[in-house]
């Protein structure tokens, strides 16, 4: 595996190619987003004469590429620091539905908090929100969906999480300047 600051790149030999899978720097949480096949250094003429098959295709293995992608201290570091301001993120929401009740301030944090979690390969991001915050599951999805038909959070069909709107963006840097 080589890692520098644009991200992380993970290579294989697939008889006579050579596979390398690169993920962007930050923290990794799914395949990767390039994936580029050569023929390997050494290869003979004859097995990359046909290019490349479907066979050399099913035989990436694609979830020992993402297992050392993740490995790189890179992504550790980030992965950590991601994950201490989600929970900080988790604990404001906590403290806007205490304080203010389901307000747009909360809607804002709530929508931007479980959206990042989502992206990050967050597993169960609404049980995990829900104990940050104090709250049961059932209420929370509840108040996503009011964010969700109030615009503060878009869908993105078939995935978890979101898509964050102007709304709650604006809200969101308001909220950091009054923090300064």
């Amino acid at each position: 595996m080589r890692a520098d600051e644009s991200g992380f790149e993970v290579e294989q030999q697939q008889g006579g190619w050579t596979v390398r899978m690169w993920w962007p720097a930050g923290p990794v949480t799914g395949g990767p987003q390039r994936i580029t096949i050569e023929p390997a250094v050494d290869a003979p003429a004859r097995d990359v004469a046909r290019g490349i098959s479907t066979t050399v295709l099913r035989r990436l293995d694609l979830a020992a590429a993402l297992n050392l992608a993740k490995m790189a201290p890179q992504a550790q570091s980030v992965l950590g620091d991601t994950t201490k301001v989600l929970t900080e993120s988790g604990e404001t929401a906590g403290l806007l539905l205490a304080n203010e009740g389901v307000s747009e301030h909360y809607l804002a944090v709530l929508s931007f908090t479980y959206a990042s979690m989502a992206d990050m390969g967050a597993v169960a991001p609404v049980a995990r929100l829900a104990k940050l915050i104090g709250r049961k599951p059932e209420t929370i999805k509840d108040h996503l969906k009011r964010a969700r038909r109030e615009g503060y959070l878009g869908t993105i069909a078939g995935k978890a999480g979101g898509e964050l709107t102007g709304k709650t963006s604006k809200i969101i840097e308001s909220m950091s300047a009054s923090k300064r």
